[in-house]
């Protein structure tokens, strides 16, 4: 039987007909022309004939490029390199901290998404603000390297990617759907991210390498003003490209989250046996307890990356239990990271890092519980994965105030 004969013979059969379109669309294409030659009337094949063949009118075509605001996001992308470079320059005669260099990034992709997804002037008016309200606080802070100061260094960009959150979701904050949409697109982000990172670097490579053969030595120039300048407004291109379903980022980010799952997990199974076996121990050396917190954020990071690439129809499988079995690991090491803690803490006083890194890994740990308690009901058919995801989505906004009380509270209180 050749292929033009099982088109006609599964007319009645769409799930296949989309399997033998997927397995192979020009086939299809090529066994679906004879079938409709011969079949006008099937009401089947009009529907396909119309959706391998449709076109936008032109005048449609050209409404949608400036629906997408490709203008916006080319102006906000120039003006993030602008602010980038101005922030470097201050930054490097001493005037400001160069933690001001968030400030040359994320308040134009918040914009960007402002802007994009329609929100009202309440939304824009607080994102504003919110904004506002850092750039002074953080220029406020003396520009002292002390424990309080670092971790308001560290802590206020995690609060401003909340915010940027705040504006992706737009006047959706509240639902779950659009919180879980915004952490696959920090992860198709890196993603994309990296693959114009790359080709930015081999231009770099190859231009500094033509200006050689001329003897000038542009590296200087050329890193100061074009990588900075082309870093900043890249991020914003990226969130422009990643916002418009750019397939190569959303293809291929669940493949990878399939991939490094289980990696990680063989890795951080054979990396605790190997430090039970040497008697390595988070409760006296303090570098190997941040160590530890280290691995534990990025257990958690790759964890909630697989949950947000994971559809929600898609049926229980081999994934999840790798999850599961991950979360089950960030568990066992979060609660020796506490144990270690609470043990400083009651042996040498309360001082800002410490408690810092207590509360984190607090938060941390109520968060895995919840993943955790959400994943045992799923693997037993008792809920569906969308129980999973509400338990990161829910859980986002905590995170964010955590890094808002760090970076106000702690520069005031130590």
């Amino acid at each position: 039987m050749n292929v033009n004969n099982r088109v006609l013979e599964q007319l009645h059969n769409p799930r296949e007909l989309e399997q033998m379109f997927r397995a192979d669309p020009e086939a299809f294409r090529q066994s679906f022309a004879h079938a409709w030659e011969h079949n006008p009337d099937s009401q089947v094949l009009a529907v396909w004939n119309e959706r391998l063949h449709y076109k936008e009118p032109e005048a449609a075509k050209k409404a949608t490029l400036f629906q997408r605001n490709f203008v916006s996001m080319g102006i906000l992308a120039i003006l993030a390199g602008i602010c980038t470079r101005l922030i470097l320059f201050f930054a490097n005669r001493g005037d400001i901290t160069m933690m001001n260099i968030a400030f040359g990034v994320l308040p134009f992709i918040a914009a960007y998404f402002a802007v994009n997804n329609g929100a009202n002037k309440r939304m824009i008016y607080t994102l504003a603000s919110i904004f506002a309200l850092a750039i002074v606080l953080l220029n406020l802070l003396p520009q002292k390297e002390t424990d309080s100061i670092v971790l308001a260094y560290l802590h206020l960009p995690i609060f401003l990617w909340v915010i940027v959150g705040l504006a992706y979701t737009g006047n959706e904050y509240r639902i779950g759907r659009a919180r879980l949409a915004y952490l696959k697109f920090n992860g198709e982000f890196a993603i994309l991210y990296a693959c114009m990172a790359i080709s930015g670097m081999l231009l770099t490579g190859i231009t500094m390498r033509l200006f050689e053969l001329v003897d000038l030595d542009i590296s200087e120039f050329y890193f100061t003003n074009i990588v900075a300048f082309g870093a900043a407004a890249l991020s914003v291109v990226a969130a422009y490209l990643v916002s418009k379903n750019l397939k190569l980022a959303k293809n291929i980010a669940p493949y990878i989250a399939r991939i490094f799952s289980p990696l990680v997990l063989v890795t951080l199974a054979a990396y605790l046996v190997t430090v039970a076996w040497v008697g390595k121990s988070p409760f006296s050396d303090r570098d190997f307890l941040l160590s530890f917190n280290g691995i534990l954020l990025g257990v958690l990071a790759v964890t909630i990356f697989s949950i947000t690439e994971r559809g929600t129809d898609e049926r229980k499988n081999i994934t999840d239990y790798v999850n599961a079995a991950l979360i089950a690991l960030a568990l066992i090491i979060d609660s020796v990271a506490l144990s270690a803690i609470v043990f400083r803490l009651s042996s040498y006083g309360v001082t800002a890092n410490r408690l810092a890194v207590l509360g984190i890994n607090v938060l941390i740990w109520a968060n895995l519980i919840w993943i955790m308690s959400a994943y045992v009901r799923m693997l037993r058919n008792q809920t569906g994965p969308s129980t999973v995801q509400d338990a990161v989505t829910k859980y986002l906004p905590i995170y964010g105030l955590w890094a808002a009380f760090v970076a106000v509270a702690f520069p005031l209180m130590f």
